[in-house]
């Protein structure tokens, strides 16, 4: 893939202009990715997969238009030009496309082999069934990809990229009388080779194992207002999805956020700074280069409070008359690009946790977050609970469940009243506009005022 001079892509990308444009890009990729699956007591899918392909894209004003295939040699690629140039009309785009400079971030990115890591997973899978009988279902997943990638543009930009990341989960279905509990553990990075342990995995097990018996004993939730401490284990998901999509600049341009029109302005509580850093070592949702060729970096989003910026792709940038932030992301060659994060968290503070949860007299104590629902046009969110407890006297007493988050993202950043010195990461699959890509978040311990709690009681 790399046999592509940096002449050959201007020739592809001026044909792609011929009828005008803005803007034009390509990305062209090879990849590989394998799969392991462990389902009733067996391994139900090994197998890895090769895919290579890539796409085109031409904007014009507010219109973009996008072309990919399977077939990549410079024949096949300058015919999807033409394609692409096909779907423009009255362009001005000039013809004189930037010389282009090129860009290596490549990695030695190791080929894993499957079958020791088969082998692994069983030994894994055994040892889950055998640490306690009420355990009825026990479902453990691996995957890796391995990507080689060019990207081009109009503006000069090309760039080479290799890059790795692998993803391990663990799920946890218990039985006792007519009770059923479920609890997951799940563990991911970008390092270029196989480094996690058995012993690790293990550990990983016995975590979504102890969560799920607790589970069992867990009573119903209390409902109505109250303070809740999100523990720093508890990941990110508040900061994602009650205030980083929001902050994405296709929402804003939409009139779609809550954060529209709010720039200089205070939308947290001046202990919140905000951070989307795609240039953490090895993080799961961390990149050298976007997907549009972009360099990742470290923005800061809110700062003490106070809304600083948002987050734009190439397309987003142009319109809005900003420069990319590097979050222009795809799935893959078959999509065009948009605004995602990458590794967004909140900025730890100075207090203990164990002593935001000794001044709490009562409330809830969130370990574990769940998946959740939020709309960006007002902010207003519903979180689920996967581990929580009452907090009584400034002491965790006993689990509940059925518990769910009710607020609004400002309002609830805004009532924080203790943040603390750690940060706890997790990682996740995030799905916007039909595409999904693997990003990470998280947060500090959190206190926070007069959540509404969803419960049973």
């Amino acid at each position: 893939m790399n046999n592509f001079t940096p002449e050959e892509i201007a020739n592809i990308l001026k044909t792609a202009t011929a009828k005008g444009g803005d803007f034009a890009d390509i990305f062209i990729t090879k990849s590989s990715g394998g799969t392991i699956l462990a389902e009733e007591n067996k391994i139900q899918r090994f197998h890895r997969g090769y895919d290579m392909g890539a796409g085109i894209r031409v904007i014009n004003g507010d219109c973009a238009s996008y072309f990919y295939t399977n077939n990549c040699t410079y024949g096949d690629l300058i015919a999807l030009g033409e394609k692409a140039a096909v779907s423009m009309k009255n362009g001005t785009f000039p013809q004189n496309i930037t010389p282009m400079v090129v860009d290596d971030f490549n990695k030695n990115v190791e080929t894993i082999e499957l079958e020791a890591i088969g082998d692994m997973i069983k030994r894994v899978n055994e040892y889950a069934w055998q640490l306690n009988p009420l355990i009825k279902q026990v479902t453990i997943g691996y995957g890796d990809s391995q990507k080689e990638m060019l990207l081009a543009n109009v503006k000069g930009r090309f760039v080479h990229r290799n890059s790795g990341r692998k993803r391990f989960f663990v799920k946890i279905v218990v039985k006792r009388n007519s009770d059923i509990e479920t609890a997951m553990a799940t563990l991911g990075d970008t390092q270029t080779s196989f480094l996690w342990t058995e012993k690790l995995l293990m550990e990983k097990v016995d975590k979504a194992v102890e969560n799920a018996i607790n589970l069992l004993d867990a009573k119903d939730a209390p409902s109505g207002p109250m303070n809740v401490i999100l523990s720093g284990t508890a990941g990110g998901t508040m900061v994602h999805e009650a205030c980083g999509h929001g902050l994405e600049a296709d929402h804003i341009e939409k009139g779609l956020s809550v954060y529209k029109d709010k720039l200089g302005q205070m939308v947290a509580s001046p202990k919140i700074t905000v951070i989307d850093d795609a240039t953490i070592p090895n993080k799961y949702g961390s990149y050298e280069v976007d997907d549009e060729g972009e360099v990742g970096r470290k923005n800061i989003l809110i700062r003490n409070g106070i809304l600083e910026q948002y987050m734009f792709d190439i397309r987003t940038a142009q319109k809005m008359g900003k420069k990319s932030t590097g979050n222009g992301r795809r799935e893959s060659y078959r999509f065009s690009p948009q605004v995602r994060m990458s590794n967004t968290y909140i900025a730890p503070g100075n207090d203990e946790p164990q002593a935001i949860l000794a001044d709490t007299k009562k409330g809830l104590f969130v370990k574990t977050m769940g998946g959740g629902q939020v709309n960006t046009n007002n902010g207003d969110f519903v979180f689920e609970v996967s581990e929580g407890y009452l907090i009584e006297n400034g002491a965790l007493t006993y689990p509940v469940k059925n518990a769910t988050l009710i607020g609004n993202g400002p309002k609830t950043l805004g009532s924080v009243f203790a943040l603390g010195s750690d940060l706890g990461f997790a990682i996740g699959t995030c799905g916007k506009g039909g595409q999904s890509v693997p990003v990470g978040d998280a947060q500090p311990t959190l206190g926070l005022s007069e959540v509404v709690v969803g419960g049973t009681q």
